[in-house]
Protein backbone atom coordinates (compact mmCIF):
# COMPACT_ATOMS: atom_id res chain seq x y z
CA UNK A 1 0.00 0.00 0.00
CA UNK A 2 1.57 3.28 -1.13
CA UNK A 3 1.48 6.27 1.53
CA UNK A 4 0.34 9.59 -0.07
CA UNK A 5 2.24 12.68 0.30
CA UNK A 6 0.65 15.24 2.52
CA UNK A 7 0.51 18.45 0.27
CA UNK A 8 1.14 21.33 2.46
CA UNK A 9 -0.64 24.66 1.66
CA UNK A 10 1.35 27.80 0.62
CA UNK A 11 -0.08 31.00 1.52
CA UNK A 12 0.58 33.69 -0.41
CA UNK A 13 0.96 37.93 -0.31
CA UNK A 14 -2.65 40.15 -0.13
CA UNK A 15 -1.66 43.05 -2.20
CA UNK A 16 -4.67 45.16 -3.95
CA UNK A 17 -7.08 42.59 -3.30
CA UNK A 18 -5.11 40.04 -4.82
CA UNK A 19 -3.13 36.85 -3.92
CA UNK A 20 0.61 37.33 -5.66
CA UNK A 21 3.72 35.11 -4.69
CA UNK A 22 6.74 36.74 -3.34
CA UNK A 23 8.44 38.93 -6.16
CA UNK A 24 11.50 37.59 -4.77
CA UNK A 25 9.90 33.52 -5.38
CA UNK A 26 11.38 33.29 -1.41
CA UNK A 27 9.30 31.22 1.39
CA UNK A 28 9.50 30.50 4.57
CA UNK A 29 8.17 27.24 6.61
CA UNK A 30 5.36 27.96 9.37
CA UNK A 31 6.39 26.16 12.37
CA UNK A 32 4.35 25.20 15.49
CA UNK A 33 5.37 25.80 18.93
CA UNK A 34 6.19 21.94 19.09
CA UNK A 35 8.59 22.71 15.76
CA UNK A 36 6.27 20.64 13.13
CA UNK A 37 5.94 21.73 9.81
CA UNK A 38 2.61 23.02 9.36
CA UNK A 39 2.44 25.06 6.02
CA UNK A 40 4.55 27.43 4.30
CA UNK A 41 4.22 31.37 3.67
CA UNK A 42 5.45 34.17 1.12
CA UNK A 43 8.69 35.91 2.34
CA UNK A 44 7.87 39.22 1.22
CA UNK A 45 10.28 41.56 -0.09
CA UNK A 46 11.27 45.67 -0.45
CA UNK A 47 9.42 45.25 -4.05
CA UNK A 48 6.49 43.48 -2.06
CA UNK A 49 6.15 46.62 0.08
CA UNK A 50 6.31 49.12 -2.66
CA UNK A 51 3.67 47.48 -4.28
CA UNK A 52 1.78 47.57 -1.31
CA UNK A 53 1.68 51.08 -1.18
CA UNK A 54 0.96 51.90 -4.11
CA UNK A 55 -2.46 49.35 -3.70
CA UNK A 56 -3.02 51.12 -0.82
CA UNK A 57 -2.33 54.49 -2.43
CA UNK A 58 -4.62 53.37 -5.02
CA UNK A 59 -7.60 52.10 -2.97
CA UNK A 60 -7.09 55.06 -0.75
CA UNK A 61 -8.94 58.05 -3.06
CA UNK A 62 -12.68 55.68 -3.14
CA UNK A 63 -12.04 54.35 0.30
CA UNK A 64 -12.07 57.76 1.73
CA UNK A 65 -14.67 59.23 -0.05
CA UNK A 66 -16.88 56.69 0.52
CA UNK A 67 -19.54 57.22 3.05
CA UNK A 68 -19.30 56.44 6.55
CA UNK A 69 -22.50 54.32 6.43
CA UNK A 70 -21.09 52.52 3.38
CA UNK A 71 -17.77 52.21 5.67
CA UNK A 72 -19.72 50.46 8.48
CA UNK A 73 -21.74 48.50 6.53
CA UNK A 74 -18.53 47.14 4.92
CA UNK A 75 -16.67 46.34 7.87
CA UNK A 76 -19.96 44.74 9.55
CA UNK A 77 -20.13 42.81 6.43
CA UNK A 78 -16.08 41.47 6.85
CA UNK A 79 -17.12 40.45 10.59
CA UNK A 80 -19.81 38.52 8.66
CA UNK A 81 -17.50 36.55 6.89
CA UNK A 82 -15.35 35.88 9.73
CA UNK A 83 -18.11 33.98 11.78
CA UNK A 84 -18.57 32.00 8.88
CA UNK A 85 -14.98 30.38 8.98
CA UNK A 86 -14.51 30.80 12.62
CA UNK A 87 -14.14 27.39 13.11
CA UNK A 88 -11.26 27.19 10.61
CA UNK A 89 -9.85 30.19 12.05
CA UNK A 90 -10.23 28.33 15.64
CA UNK A 91 -8.08 25.18 14.25
CA UNK A 92 -5.41 27.53 12.41
CA UNK A 93 -4.82 29.68 16.05
CA UNK A 94 -4.21 26.50 18.08
CA UNK A 95 -2.51 24.56 15.68
CA UNK A 96 0.24 27.49 14.95
CA UNK A 97 0.42 29.21 18.37
CA UNK A 98 -0.30 25.97 20.61
CA UNK A 99 -3.34 27.51 22.94
CA UNK A 100 -6.21 25.34 23.91
CA UNK A 101 -8.73 25.30 21.17
CA UNK A 102 -11.24 26.91 23.78
CA UNK A 103 -8.49 30.19 24.10
CA UNK A 104 -8.33 29.92 20.49
CA UNK A 105 -12.47 30.08 19.97
CA UNK A 106 -12.54 32.60 22.69
CA UNK A 107 -9.85 35.15 20.71
CA UNK A 108 -12.07 34.96 17.34
CA UNK A 109 -15.09 35.58 18.99
CA UNK A 110 -13.50 38.88 20.36
CA UNK A 111 -12.25 39.34 16.79
CA UNK A 112 -15.64 38.98 15.00
CA UNK A 113 -16.78 41.26 18.35
CA UNK A 114 -14.38 43.44 17.83
CA UNK A 115 -15.05 44.44 14.11
CA UNK A 116 -18.77 44.73 14.75
CA UNK A 117 -17.65 47.35 17.52
CA UNK A 118 -15.52 49.60 15.44
CA UNK A 119 -17.90 48.86 12.37
CA UNK A 120 -20.67 51.11 14.62
CA UNK A 121 -18.23 53.88 14.90
CA UNK A 122 -17.69 54.71 11.57
CA UNK A 123 -20.77 57.28 11.07
CA UNK A 124 -20.22 58.35 14.39
CA UNK A 125 -16.55 59.57 15.46
CA UNK A 126 -17.19 62.58 13.24
CA UNK A 127 -19.90 64.15 16.06
CA UNK A 128 -17.34 62.77 18.96
CA UNK A 129 -13.84 64.12 17.49
CA UNK A 130 -15.08 67.42 15.53
CA UNK A 131 -16.66 70.41 16.90
CA UNK A 132 -18.49 73.69 16.03
CA UNK A 133 -16.35 76.48 17.24
CA UNK A 134 -17.30 79.62 19.25
CA UNK A 135 -15.78 82.65 16.95
CA UNK A 136 -16.20 86.19 17.67
CA UNK A 137 -17.47 87.16 14.23
CA UNK A 138 -20.09 86.31 12.10
CA UNK A 139 -18.89 82.96 10.66
CA UNK A 140 -19.32 79.48 11.48
CA UNK A 141 -15.99 77.57 12.60
CA UNK A 142 -16.09 73.81 12.03
CA UNK A 143 -13.59 71.47 12.96
CA UNK A 144 -13.91 68.14 10.90
CA UNK A 145 -11.78 65.15 10.67
CA UNK A 146 -10.01 63.74 7.97
CA UNK A 147 -8.24 59.87 6.94
CA UNK A 148 -4.59 60.37 6.74
CA UNK A 149 -3.63 58.28 4.14
CA UNK A 150 -1.74 55.36 4.08
CA UNK A 151 -1.03 53.56 7.17
CA UNK A 152 1.30 50.88 8.08
CA UNK A 153 0.20 48.36 10.83
CA UNK A 154 2.80 46.09 13.01
CA UNK A 155 1.09 43.22 14.20
CA UNK A 156 2.16 41.61 17.51
CA UNK A 157 2.95 37.68 17.48
CA UNK A 158 0.29 37.52 20.34
CA UNK A 159 -2.79 37.38 20.37
CA UNK A 160 -1.99 36.63 16.54
CA UNK A 161 -5.49 37.28 15.25
CA UNK A 162 -7.23 39.97 17.69
CA UNK A 163 -4.74 41.95 18.20
CA UNK A 164 -4.21 42.37 13.92
CA UNK A 165 -7.87 43.26 13.87
CA UNK A 166 -7.66 45.61 16.79
CA UNK A 167 -5.12 47.41 15.19
CA UNK A 168 -6.41 47.82 11.89
CA UNK A 169 -10.29 48.26 12.12
CA UNK A 170 -9.86 51.87 13.67
CA UNK A 171 -7.40 52.94 11.11
CA UNK A 172 -9.95 51.47 7.58
CA UNK A 173 -12.77 52.85 9.48
CA UNK A 174 -11.80 56.50 8.81
CA UNK A 175 -11.17 55.51 5.41
CA UNK A 176 -7.42 54.93 5.71
CA UNK A 177 -5.62 52.45 3.64
CA UNK A 178 -3.61 49.86 5.75
CA UNK A 179 -0.58 47.96 4.79
CA UNK A 180 -0.11 44.99 7.59
CA UNK A 181 2.71 43.42 8.67
CA UNK A 182 1.53 39.95 9.89
CA UNK A 183 3.34 38.21 12.55
CA UNK A 184 6.65 36.46 11.73
CA UNK A 185 6.15 33.98 14.76
CA UNK A 186 2.62 33.31 13.95
CA UNK A 187 1.74 34.27 10.46
CA UNK A 188 -1.19 31.58 9.32
CA UNK A 189 -3.95 33.05 11.03
CA UNK A 190 -3.14 36.43 9.14
CA UNK A 191 -2.60 34.68 5.91
CA UNK A 192 -5.94 33.14 6.87
CA UNK A 193 -8.06 36.66 7.75
CA UNK A 194 -6.33 37.63 4.38
CA UNK A 195 -8.36 35.34 2.49
CA UNK A 196 -11.41 36.03 4.70
CA UNK A 197 -11.06 40.26 3.50
CA UNK A 198 -11.14 39.03 -0.15
CA UNK A 199 -14.39 37.45 0.29
CA UNK A 200 -16.19 40.51 1.71
CA UNK A 201 -17.18 43.64 0.46
CA UNK A 202 -13.74 45.36 1.45
CA UNK A 203 -12.45 46.96 -1.44
CA UNK A 204 -9.24 45.44 -2.87
CA UNK A 205 -5.92 47.42 -1.63
CA UNK A 206 -7.64 49.25 1.70
CA UNK A 207 -6.42 46.00 3.71
CA UNK A 208 -2.95 44.72 2.42
CA UNK A 209 -1.29 41.80 4.34
CA UNK A 210 2.30 40.72 4.29
CA UNK A 211 4.66 37.79 5.61
CA UNK A 212 7.97 37.91 6.21
CA UNK A 213 11.17 39.16 8.25
CA UNK A 214 9.75 42.20 10.13
CA UNK A 215 13.35 43.51 10.46
CA UNK A 216 13.51 43.25 6.55
CA UNK A 217 11.02 45.72 6.05
CA UNK A 218 11.25 47.88 8.68
CA UNK A 219 13.85 50.60 7.36
CA UNK A 220 11.48 50.49 3.86
CA UNK A 221 8.82 51.54 5.76
CA UNK A 222 10.60 53.86 8.36
CA UNK A 223 11.98 55.69 5.37
CA UNK A 224 9.14 55.41 2.98
CA UNK A 225 7.97 59.00 1.77
CA UNK A 226 4.42 57.82 0.65
CA UNK A 227 3.59 56.56 3.83
CA UNK A 228 1.43 58.69 6.30
CA UNK A 229 1.45 57.16 9.08
CA UNK A 230 2.42 53.98 11.32
CA UNK A 231 0.79 51.90 13.82
CA UNK A 232 2.94 49.72 15.98
CA UNK A 233 1.79 46.71 17.90
CA UNK A 234 5.15 44.79 17.52
CA UNK A 235 6.64 44.84 21.17
CA UNK A 236 9.86 44.91 20.07
CA UNK A 237 12.14 48.23 20.99
CA UNK A 238 14.46 48.10 18.81
CA UNK A 239 11.86 47.86 16.04
CA UNK A 240 10.29 50.91 17.40
CA UNK A 241 13.15 52.57 17.51
CA UNK A 242 14.39 52.28 13.65
CA UNK A 243 10.66 53.27 13.00
CA UNK A 244 10.59 56.12 14.82
CA UNK A 245 14.01 57.44 13.99
CA UNK A 246 12.55 57.23 10.36
CA UNK A 247 9.50 59.07 10.74
CA UNK A 248 11.38 62.03 10.50
CA UNK A 249 12.12 62.41 6.57
CA UNK A 250 8.67 62.73 6.01
CA UNK A 251 7.17 63.55 9.51
CA UNK A 252 4.66 60.20 9.13
CA UNK A 253 2.85 60.26 12.35
CA UNK A 254 3.44 57.25 14.76
CA UNK A 255 1.37 55.78 17.28
CA UNK A 256 2.81 52.84 19.52
CA UNK A 257 0.38 50.60 21.15
CA UNK A 258 2.57 47.14 21.59
CA UNK A 259 1.85 47.36 25.30
CA UNK A 260 -2.04 46.81 25.10
CA UNK A 261 -4.02 44.41 26.77
CA UNK A 262 -6.04 42.89 23.28
CA UNK A 263 -8.44 41.23 25.64
CA UNK A 264 -10.20 44.03 27.49
CA UNK A 265 -12.46 46.51 26.44
CA UNK A 266 -9.43 49.20 26.55
CA UNK A 267 -8.35 47.90 22.83
CA UNK A 268 -12.14 49.03 22.18
CA UNK A 269 -11.19 52.64 22.93
CA UNK A 270 -12.59 54.91 20.46
CA UNK A 271 -9.60 57.55 20.75
CA UNK A 272 -7.57 54.78 18.55
CA UNK A 273 -9.03 56.45 15.55
CA UNK A 274 -7.32 60.07 16.52
CA UNK A 275 -4.06 57.93 15.48
CA UNK A 276 -4.54 58.02 11.85
CA UNK A 277 -6.58 61.09 11.44
CA UNK A 278 -5.95 64.80 10.72
CA UNK A 279 -7.59 67.77 11.88
CA UNK A 280 -9.29 70.46 9.64
CA UNK A 281 -10.78 73.33 10.79
CA UNK A 282 -13.01 75.51 7.91
CA UNK A 283 -14.80 78.91 8.27
CA UNK A 284 -17.78 79.94 6.29
CA UNK A 285 -19.68 83.16 6.93
CA UNK A 286 -23.36 83.37 8.41
CA UNK A 287 -25.78 83.64 6.09
CA UNK A 288 -23.94 82.82 2.75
Amino acid sequence: MSTRLDVRKTYKLHIGGKFPRSESGRYLPARSVKGEHLDNFAHASRKDFRDSVVAARTAFGGWSKATAYNRGQILYRAAEMLQSRAAELVAEIARSTGITPAKAKREVTLAIDRLVHFAGWTDKYQQVFGSVNPVASSHFNFTTTEPQGVVVVLAPDEPSLLALVSLVAPVILSGNAAIVIASEKYPLPAATFAEILATSDLPGGVVNILTGRRAELVPHIATHMDVNAIVDGAGDTETAAKLQGGVATNLKRYANHSSADWFSVKAEDPYRILDTIEYKTAWHPVGI
